[in-house]
């Protein structure tokens, strides 16, 4: 029996776990965990049993971005990063939400995991912006939460140079998320639900709607300015060979 691509459990006391583990594709943005990431938010928002949420992936891989296809069809202007909303699942989920980010997280994966309420990074795992790697400018709301989470220095960095980062790196550049081994990511993530979930659910729902409320308003005006810029850069010819070429290296 196959397992599912997301995975969501109940973990008690008003912890739900929304697992994500596309071994087949290694937690890109492929249509199954596309989909079965908003189906999963779907049933938290709508459950009032919940009070937190931990979003985590699987082995060495949280999440990784856009497949090698939906980057050829963005460069081609069949698709945009809009069609499907993965970016603000953990942004506009009602209840906090906790990304356990155990493993790699690149790109889009990255972005979507620093929308959580709660960010917890892993030592050994690689973190990266790699969109201009291909040459086009950063979606996902990217542009806006590097800088919001991470700072402008590092996240203009980051951004421009498409470099990648072990979390013991980006803890020595001062980010402000616990980094950890990885093998005790989610001992720590369950710890810190715990805490939360000893809260009424009314009081959290309440306060993390006050609290993001800057975010949310916010991000849909970045998130057309990054759709022009993807109509300015994305269909370079150079831009679809350097998907072709440097794609999974």
């Amino acid at each position: 029996m196959l397992e599912n691509v997301v995975e969501l459990s109940e973990l008690g006391e008003g912890i739900v776990q929304i697992k994500m583990q596309d071994k087949v594709n290694k937690n890109t943005f492929s249509d199954e965990l596309t989909t079965g990431l908003i189906e999963a938010f779907i049933k938290v928002n709508t459950n009032e049993e919940y009070k937190v949420v931990i979003l985590t992936g699987y082995d060495s891989y949280f999440a990784s971005g856009g497949t090698q296809n939906a980057l050829l069809e963005l460069a081609d202007g069949k698709a945009k990063f809009t069609d499907k909303d993965l970016y603000s699942l953990a942004l506009n989920c009602p209840i906090p939400v906790i990304s356990a980010m155990q493993g790699h997280g690149i790109g889009g994966g990255l972005a979507m995991g620093l929308f959580a309420d709660f960010v917890i990074f892993s030592r050994e795992s690689i973190y990266t912006t790699n969109f201009m790697k291909y040459g086009f400018t950063p979606g996902m709301g990217a542009t806006y939460i590097l800088p919001e989470k991470l700072g402008i220095a590092l996240a203009e960095e980051m951004m421009l140079s498409a470099k990648t980062y072990r979390g013991e790196e980006l803890q020595s550049r001062g980010i402000p998320f616990p980094v950890i081994p990885r093998n005790k990511v989610m001992d720590y993530a369950i710890d810190l639900a715990k805490s939360v979930a000893e809260k009424p659910r009314v009081s959290l729902v309440t306060l993390k709607d006050h609290l993001v409320k800057k975010l949310r308003k916010e991000l849909a005006e970045t998130i057309e300015q990054e759709v022009q810029m993807h109509d300015k850069t994305f269909h370079q010819p150079e831009v679809k060979q350097r998907i072709k070429e440097f794609f999974g290296h």
